[in-house]
C-alpha cells in the first residue's frame, strides 16, 4: 500500500492553514490572550493575599502607653488606681489583655476605708479587663489598708469573685510586727479580711495559726 501523499495534497493543506490564520484578526487574539493572563494573575494574587491574611499573627499590641495611669470606678467610686512605666494593650486577639512588662504599682480602695488604700507592686502584671482578672509576678508586695504586709513571687486576683490566691511561699508581717509563713501558698478575700495558708498536712486559717502561737 502506498502511504505517500500527493504533493498537490500537501500544498492544499498548507494553503488551507494559511487561509484559516488569515481569517483570524491578530490584534484581537493578542488582546484576548493578554486579558486572560491578567485575569489569572489577579486571581492568583487574590488567593495569595487571602492565605497570607489568614496566617498573619494578630498577637501584637494595638496600643502602647508610656507613663500609664489607669483608674477603675464602680458607680462613681474609684476602686483601683494603677501606674506603670509602659502599658501594652493586646485588643485584636480572642482574649484581649493589658500587660505591664516593666513593673506596676496598684492602689485598691475599700468603701469602708476610702482614704487608706491597699497597695500592690510587682515587676510584671497582666490584666484581663473583661474578665476582671489580674496576675502579678516578680517580687510581689502587698500592703492592706489594715497595715498587714505580704511578700511572694506571684499572685492572682479574681476581682469578680473577690478572691486572691497563690501557690508560692507567702511571708506575712502583721500589724504588731509578728510574722507568719505559708510554705505552699494561700487563698484570701481581696480585702484580706480572711485568708487561709496551704500546707502539706492541710489548710490552716489565720485564726488557727494565731491560736497555735499562744
Amino acid at each position: 500500500m502506498d502511504l505517500t501523499l500527493p504533493i498537490n495534497g500537501l500544498e492544499n493543506l498548507y494553503i488551507t492553514k494559511m487561509i484559516l490564520f488569515k481569517n483570524i484578526p491578530l490584534k484581537k487574539n493578542i488582546a484576548y490572550l493578554f486579558s486572560c493572563a491578567i485575569f489569572f494573575m489577579f486571581t492568583a494574587c487574590e488567593e495569595d493575599l487571602t492565605q497570607s491574611g489568614k496566617n498573619q499573627s494578630k498577637n501584637f499590641p494595638s496600643q502602647i502607653i508610656n507613663n500609664a495611669n489607669i483608674i477603675q470606678r464602680d458607680s462613681g467610686f474609684v476602686t483601683l488606681r494603677a501606674k506603670a512605666h509602659i502599658i501594652e494593650k493586646y485588643e485584636l486577639i480572642d482574649s484581649p489583655y493589658t500587660v505591664a512588662r516593666k513593673g506596676i504599682d496598684i492602689q485598691f480602695f475599700d468603701k469602708k476605708k476610702p482614704k487608706i488604700p491597699g497597695k500592690l507592686s510587682a515587676k510584671y502584671a497582666r490584666i484581663f479587663e473583661y474578665k476582671q482578672f489580674y496576675e502579678a509576678k516578680g517580687d510581689v508586695r502587698i500592703t492592706t489598708n489594715e497595715g498587714q504586709r505580704f511578700a511572694m513571687q506571684s499572685i492572682y486576683w479574681d476581682q469578680k469573685k473577690k478572691r486572691i490566691y497563690t501557690r508560692d511561699t507567702v511571708y506575712v508581717t502583721m500589724e504588731d510586727g509578728s510574722t507568719l509563713i505559708g510554705a505552699n501558698g494561700m487563698t484570701a478575700k481581696d480585702d484580706f479580711s480572711e485568708y487561709t495558708f496551704y500546707k502539706n498536712t492541710g489548710d490552716f486559717s489565720t485564726t488557727k495559726i494565731s491560736q497555735s502561737k499562744q
